[in-house]
């Protein structure tokens, strides 16, 4: 594509004689824009990507990806055979509501989530996340409260807490709300804030008291090997029978993921005028090297070189700078990518600042994912924006007339 002799040419372009400073000043300020626009966009994506990776598997750990309510109706032995004939899935019988724990002098709106502890995903979310305490120990009246709640309310394992449902029933002073005492078995904490404040789990017979619900009122809540296929699985569960509810962890959480994917794009638009803007000074740049260049540029067409060959030089000295700004910034943002959590914590140590406050982002750690598809996106993009800013003022030398460059010489 390029003689040796054009590389030549283009190598003694990108080092400018002493009189012609203010070129290299032009190239550096290029060859750092374009680097720092491709490492930037490399973070900021790598952060997006673990951001919604992250969310997406404490969302999968904490919920189930398929519930199933009975919606007035009762829910039939003959159903739940149906849906044990489903392939790769697991089915857990459960009844959530919206109560108050009470401790001390203290009062929190809580979940109250009614679990078997026997189910085995439900078995195998406490055992990877009890903190304090034994599944063994889950018993009648007893609670595993989140590690935040625990902490807010003062509760440590083996102690007693009240719980307040929305349920009321009749006393000689009027409608109360149904109040039961329960024993603290146990601590988790999933590393989700959000969560570990706000849901207390007991056993689903305590929940159903508490809430003066019986068995058909329970909802079935299905666990699938591959959650991704959640609509899928909705769709033919929907088929067997029309009277229940249902809905996937998609669709609880749709709006949250679309106003991610809608901040990361925007975000990707953004940061890509860094890049743009750059590749103006490659513009700049390579306009007033021709300009100084034009004696020269005659005598190579005096010599034979036709003009294709002689933009081509013009241009590869452009592209060369964007083709290493653009590695250089890929190594910077994927260094600076891995090391992010690092680089928080000495942030924050040194200007004593809060950089991801856990309570606003429900996560207790910056996170990045290097996305080899991302990083390859923005590699071309930016070498295309280097093609296009190196041929712009490339083309003009065809406009060059040789006899007027050599008139005064």
């Amino acid at each position: 594509m390029f003689t040796k002799t054009e590389r030549l040419i283009s190598l003694r372009n990108l080092r400018p004689k002493k009189k012609e400073g203010f070129l290299k000043i032009i190239s550096i300020f290029s060859f750092l824009g374009i680097m720092l626009g491709v490492a930037i966009l490399i973070i900021v994506m790598s952060v997006m990507n673990g951001f919604k990776t992250d969310l997406t598997k404490k969302i999968l750990g904490l919920n189930p990806h398929i519930v199933i309510q009975p919606n007035s109706f009762t829910i039939e032995e003959e159903y739940l055979l149906k849906l044990q004939e489903f392939q790769d899935i697991s089915i857990s019988k459960t009844f959530s509501g919206e109560g108050i724990v009470i401790s001390s002098d203290k009062a929190k709106g809580v979940i109250l989530k009614g679990i078997n502890q026997n189910e085995k995903k439900i078995s195998e979310f406490l055992k990877k996340n009890i903190v304090s305490g034994k599944i063994e120990e889950f018993n009648k009246n007893s609670v595993f409260i989140g590690s935040e709640l625990a902490f807010n309310l003062n509760l440590k394992e083996g102690d007693y807490t009240s719980l307040m449902s929305s349920a009321f029933f009749a006393t000689p002073l009027g409608n109360l709300p149904k109040q039961e005492n329960f024993r603290v078995a146990g601590i988790f904490n999933t590393g989700f804030i959000e969560f570990d404040q706000n849901i207390i789990f007991l056993n689903v017979n305590d929940s159903l008291s508490i809430f003066d619900k019986n068995f058909k009122d329970q909802n079935i809540e299905i666990y699938l090997n591959d959650p991704l296929k959640a609509d899928r699985y909705k769709e033919k569960i929907e088929k067997l029978n029309q009277n229940y509810f249902i809905y996937t962890w998609t669709d609880l959480n749709k709006s949250f993921f679309s106003a991610l994917k809608v901040e990361r794009n925007v975000m990707f638009i953004i940061l890509t005028l860094i890049i743009i803007v750059a590749a103006f000074n490659i513009i700049s740049g390579l306009t007033i090297l021709i300009k100084n260049k034009t004696k020269e540029i005659a005598i190579l067409k005096t010599l034979g070189f036709n003009n294709t060959s002689i933009k081509k030089t013009f241009f590869l000295t452009g592209f060369s700078i964007g083709f290493f700004a653009s590695i250089s910034g890929v190594i910077l943002g994927v260094l600076f990518s891995l090391n992010i959590e690092k680089v928080r914590v000495i942030l924050s140590s040194a200007f004593n600042l809060e950089i991801f406050p856990q309570d606003i982002y429900f996560l207790e750690k910056l996170p990045s994912e290097i996305n080899i598809y991302s990083i390859s996106i923005i590699f071309i993009l930016s070498l295309i924006v280097t093609a296009v800013a190196s041929y712009i003022p490339a083309r003009n030398i065809s406009k060059m007339k040789t006899f007027r460059a050599l008139k005064y010489e």
